[in-house]
């Protein structure tokens, strides 16, 4: 399989590497730097992935418990993603979808049509200093890299790739913003309504809701700071806050803090008992942004995920799990590992589900004067049970319109740890993207 994985993935750079390097001849057109009214672009992604299996993993055992995949997986991504806008007079319209199509050892995959599109709003600006939007939109509030704990309106980052455009929601939001002279400098208001029924933004929380968010930002002696907060009962009441400040011109320190009324947390024991709790939950980040001199980025973060399950309460699930395997092994029944993973899609199997975590990524821009080409190692680690994820990438822009991703990830962990009990032990993967 590994073998078949990187011919496939050679044999699309041949085919696609004459259009890489045809040369283009150079033009000047005075209409190519005036606004035009509209916009169109995007990008097409081929993404293959290969997976290494660790069959006595918890995970592995709960998913492929019926079936028997050897040693590697292989799958197959591809991505259109096309945004288009038009402006007239004080209206905008944008649009952002994504189509993704996947093929699996589960056969051809693709996401739902309620799904396909990002974002989707009309903007009305009837003055420099204030902004309507309504309809799909993205709010991408907080400061950190990979962790938000104080984006209560928007979906949750991939740890692994932070950077991906993330679908938003229904919504209706102003800005209004006001510029002062002393030290504060700046004053936005962002108000946001959220509509949640059948049908419309039915998986942001409980349906039947109308649900009000906020943000209110300064520009407070340099430092840029939010206050935020989100009610009405799809969701408990969470308020937060953020900053970010560049101490110099190459070092960046910022944070979040959110308050979670009346969080509720439910448990599986190793004997399979769901227990059920509420409290208030506490979650809070501090990292910081440093460039070198020789162009290494360090971008490092510290996450406590206050709603998180400890230590024991995850050794606890993946116990229970390996129980309901050895019943199925010995009397072939499965009602073990269906109540697990009943748990396992509500609760457990959501991303970065235990308490503390840190996040380093090092990046380093055109080393040995390689033009184009930049390395980087990441990884998340679990501090609370000490496993963690490696992925070292190499990434490189040198034709035009096209960018290539080489990167692989290892997890690393004991067993009944967080990485030590995913299903796989290793990834790689290739990404290539041609935008127009």
């Amino acid at each position: 399989m590994i073998k078949r994985y990187f011919l496939f993935s050679a044999l699309f750079l041949i085919l696609f590497s004459p259009f890489c390097l045809a040369e283009e001849e150079y033009k000047f057109d005075i209409s190519e730097i005036e606004k035009k009214p509209y916009h169109i672009g995007g990008y097409l992604e081929f993404r293959p992935i290969l997976f290494g299996l660790d069959k006595d993993a918890s995970l592995y055992k709960l998913k492929f418990f019926k079936r028997n995949e050897g040693k590697t997986v292989e799958e197959y991504n591809g991505k259109l993603q096309l945004e288009g806008s038009l402006e007239k007079g004080i209206a905008r319209l944008f649009v952002r979808t994504n189509f993704d199509l996947k093929y699996s050892y589960l056969g051809w995959e693709h996401n739902e049509t309620k799904r396909m599109i990002y974002e989707g709003y009309l903007s009305l600006k009837p003055s420099p200093s204030l902004t309507f939007k309504f309809g799909k939109q993205t709010l991408l509030w907080g400061k950190g890299y990979a962790f938000n704990p104080v984006a209560f309106a928007g979906r949750p980052k991939d740890a692994d790739d932070p950077e991906l455009a993330l679908e938003g929601f229904i919504a209706a939001s102003a800005d209004y913003i006001k510029s002062f002279g002393g030290p504060l400098k700046t004053l936005a208001v962002t108000p946001v309504i959220f509509p949640i029924y059948k049908h419309i933004n039915d998986d942001f929380g409980k349906i039947n809701r109308l649900n009000f968010a906020a943000k209110l930002y300064f520009l407070l002696y340099d430092t840029d700071i939010d206050l935020i907060g989100l009610t009405g009962g799809s969701k408990t009441n969470r308020f937060g806050i953020d900053f970010s400040r560049n101490i110099t011109s190459n070092f960046e320190v910022h944070g979040e803090f959110a308050f979670f009324n009346n969080q509720i947390k439910k448990v599986i024991d190793s004997q399979g008992k769901i227990s059920e709790s509420k409290f208030d939950a506490k979650s809070y980040l501090l990292g910081l942004r440093y460039l070198t001199p020789w162009d290494t980025t360090f971008i490092f973060e510290y996450y406590r995920n206050g709603t998180g399950f400890t230590y024991l309460e995850m050794k606890d699930y993946f116990t229970f799990i390996d129980k309901g395997y050895d019943l199925f092994l010995s009397k072939n029944n499965e009602s073990l590992l269906k109540k697990a993973s009943s748990v396992t899609q509500g609760n457990y199997g959501r991303p970065n589900p235990m308490r503390d975590y840190l996040y380093l990524r090092m990046t380093q821009k055109e080393p040995f004067n390689i033009l184009y080409f930049t390395p980087a190692l990441t990884t998340v680690m679990n501090l609370n049970d000490k496993s963690f994820s490696l992925s070292p990438e190499f990434f490189y822009t040198g034709f035009t319109n096209w960018e290539f991703r080489l990167k692989g990830t290892a997890l690393i962990g004991q067993r009944k740890t967080e990485f030590g009990e995913k299903q796989n032990d290793y990834r790689i993967e290739f990404r290539v993207r041609y935008y127009f």
